[in-house]
């Protein structure tokens, strides 16, 4: 299996509440300090944690995050956010 993620380090990415795990609250803006593939499911299930600090709707850092989002999301032949 090849994963061809892209999203570097310091980027800012939106998470919609479909494109990850445990969605309850809501879409998610992350500034990412991390990424690792999750290797250990199904091909046609494939995931990555984004590790980061959440940026809030008023522009400040909230709390530090793990999110499971789908590895699709993060595909080079996506567009960027």
């Amino acid at each position: 299996m090849v994963f061809d993620v892209r999203v570097q380090l310091g980027s800012v990415v939106r998470i919609d509440a479909n494109e990850r795990v445990r969605p309850t609250d809501g879409p998610v803006t992350l500034w990412v300090t991390g990424v690792r593939l999750v290797a250990n499911r199904p091909e046609s299930n494939e995931w990555v944690w984004l590790e980061g600090v959440k940026i809030l709707q008023d522009g400040r850092s909230g709390d530090q995050a793990q999110i499971l989002v789908r590895a699709c999301l993060l595909a080079a032949d996506q567009a960027r956010r």
